[in-house]
């Protein structure tokens, strides 16, 4: 066997196995139904845990991550039967990654009756990184972030990158999108909203729909990514922005009566054939529902999910409902919002009872066994999940072809063509807020002429000197150009500061430096808008902002030197004052006073 070509490997250890679900040419239902009368309740209840998984030193199976609590991978597959797993952290290269799934898939194989394992990961194709919620690029084509492709609001474009995604993932065998979020950024201070198209429902339900046809193509199959859309029935609405994975953003609130139009965007998830559901860790307060978290909710999970909208596809909670946890040395509680007085046997009948199939970050199913062996879960139940989840092993071609082919991997995987398509979009969604005419001038300050001397905060030094002249200080320079982030508040653990959360005012010292560079030289400032910042004390100080979703400086400067034209307009209204902004209505969008700068604002030259 090569690296490139492996076998596949049958276990023989039990000659009584019937191999009739390895013949492909019989249908998916037959040998799901072949299979799964064949297997013991304790692999039933593997396939019920997915967390998450990392890659060993030079592609080699882990042994495991204390820091993130993540058990050795041959203690996971063979010990505790699981077969389903979340991707943790970048991969150094694309061979790497190949080479230590085909292990993991050669691991598997070695099992009793052989299923393949299922890779899923959170976003990695951008700039964010975020234990829990997305992945640095590395060796993969890089995009704006999802609000970026919010910002040029085309369809093809986000079908197309969705297709390279597709193909970048498979290459290495990830099976699984954690994505895309469809929720819709409601409330301008959450946290999550970096990975949303933004705050419309009818702009999340195009750019949604057109990002599952690009993963899953027109039906699910061989050469599909699945997709779990996210966090049903819509995460936005957060009380004071704060987000669920911390108690102190537990609940959702809907002051406006506006549950109905979050979740809009799901709909044309189901419409797309969107495999997959998250359901978020937030309880609705105020509503019909039962105000416990959404992975926990009957009346939202089979009441809304399964029977008003006839889903029958996979249900995933979010990861960590069930066991409390350490995180980088710190306590993390489980998410159990709503249910923290039950133990985690209940909270876990409770999820079954809900109609959820599968239970992300956790890794017992000795429980999920003894719930079934005491009576309070009927095996009847686990294989109604059991079934769903086979079905997608089966239709995504695991079983017939579960290796990768290692040298394709590293030809596809940040090609060229790919990178050159995400550079591309990077400048696209690069948007242009203000652009003025200084005196003594007859035009608008951008696009700026090559070979201006500069003076940089933030940006690349070498990139911008193909430019333009770099200068030590501001007096010495025509322009300056600075990159800056939208503001948050530091919180008290560091997991907690991944998510940047709080006020979207800058500190005063900030606006003091900003205002003090703009009276010395004209000055252009980019925002990063993972969150809408507000820009209103240095507006009008400035000589041009720009706002980004995540570009490189060459990007960036493409764009400010007319290599490129602006062509994003913001997805979310971007407030004038933190006033606005407490009182505007966490569910409504466009509900901050008097807005800044509007939904759809984008100068053009």
């Amino acid at each position: 066997m090569t690296e490139s070509s492996p076998t596949i490997t049958t276990p023989d250890a039990d000659a009584d196995v019937d191999p009739t679900f390895r013949d492909s040419a019989l249908p998916v239902e037959q040998r799901v139904e072949n299979l799964l009368g064949q297997m013991a309740l304790e692999e039933k209840a593997g396939l019920f845990f997915q967390t998450m998984i990392t890659i060993g030193e030079d592609g080699s199976l882990s042994e495991g991550d204390a820091t993130f609590g993540i058990a050795p991978t041959s203690d996971m597959v063979k010990g505790r039967h699981m077969t389903h797993f979340n991707v943790f952290g970048a991969a150094s290269s694309a061979t790497q990654m190949a080479e230590w799934h085909n292990r993991l898939q050669e691991l598997a194989a070695g099992t009793r009756l052989g299923i393949p394992v299922t890779l899923s990961t959170d976003p990695r194709h951008s700039f964010s990184e975020n234990p829990g919620a997305a992945m640095l690029a590395g060796p993969f084509s890089q995009w704006p972030e999802t609000l970026g492709l919010g910002a040029i609001g085309d369809e093809k474009l986000v079908e197309q990158f969705g297709d390279i995604a597709r193909q970048e993932y498979t290459a290495v065998g990830l099976r699984v999108a954690l994505h895309p979020q469809i929720d819709l950024a409601t409330e301008s201070r959450w946290a999550r909203q970096v990975a949303t198209f933004g705050e419309d429902a009818e702009l999340t339900s195009k750019l949604g729909a057109a990002y599952i046809r690009g993963f899953q193509g027109s039906e699910l199959g061989p050469d599909s990514v699945a997709t779990m859309s996210k966090h049903f029935p819509g995460g936005g609405p957060q009380k004071d922005g704060e987000d669920p994975h911390f108690e102190y953003g537990r609940e959702q609130v809907y002051p406006g009566d506006n549950f109905e139009y979050h979740l809009r965007p799901f709909e044309a998830a189901f419409a797309a054939g969107g495999s997959q559901i998250m359901p978020y860790y937030g309880m609705p307060v105020g509503t019909e529902y039962e105000e416990v978290g959404f992975g926990f909710n009957k009346s939202v999970i089979t009441g809304l999910l399964r029977e008003r909208y006839n889903f029958d596809g996979i249900v995933c909670t979010d990861w960590g409902l069930l066991s409390d946890a350490e995180l980088m040395g710190q306590a993390f509680p489980a998410r159990a919002w709503g249910v923290e007085h039950l133990s985690t046997r209940q909270r876990m009948l409770k999820v079954i009872e809900a109609g959820v199939d599968q239970f992300g970050g956790e890794a017992i199913p000795d429980l999920l066994v003894e719930l079934v062996r005491s009576g309070e879960v009927s095996e009847e139940r686990i294989d109604e999940s059991a079934r769903r989840l086979l079905r997608e092993k089966f239709v995504l071609g695991l079983f017939d072809e579960p290796f990768v082919d290692v040298e394709r991997a590293e030809a596809i995987v940040g090609n060229a063509e790919f990178r050159a398509a995400g550079d591309a979009a990077q400048r696209a969604s690069v948007t242009l807020l203000t652009n003025r005419v200084l005196a003594g001038s007859e035009s608008a300050v951008l696009p700026l002429s090559r070979g201006v001397k500069v003076y940089l905060e933030g940006v690349d030094a070498a990139v911008a000197g193909t430019y333009a002249t770099v200068v030590e200080t501001p007096e010495e320079a025509d322009v300056a150009i600075v990159r800056i982030g939208a503001p948050f508040e530091q919180r008290a653990t560091f997991f907690e500061n991944f998510f940047h959360a709080g006020s979207l005012d800058f500190t005063q010292e900030k606006v003091d430096e900003l205002r003090a560079l703009a009276a010395t030289v004209p000055t252009i400032v980019d925002v990063f808008l993972d969150r809408p910042a507000i820009l209103t004390p240095f507006v009008d100080d400035v000589a041009a902002i720009v706002g980004d979703f995540g570009a490189s400086s060459a990007a960036v400067l493409d764009v400010l030197f007319g290599d490129a034209v602006p062509q994003g307009s913001l997805p979310m209204e971007l407030p004038s004052s933190m006033d606005a902004v407490r009182a505007s209505r966490p569910d409504v969008p466009f509900d901050t006073a008097d807005p800044l700068f509007p939904f759809g604002h984008g100068l053009r030259y």
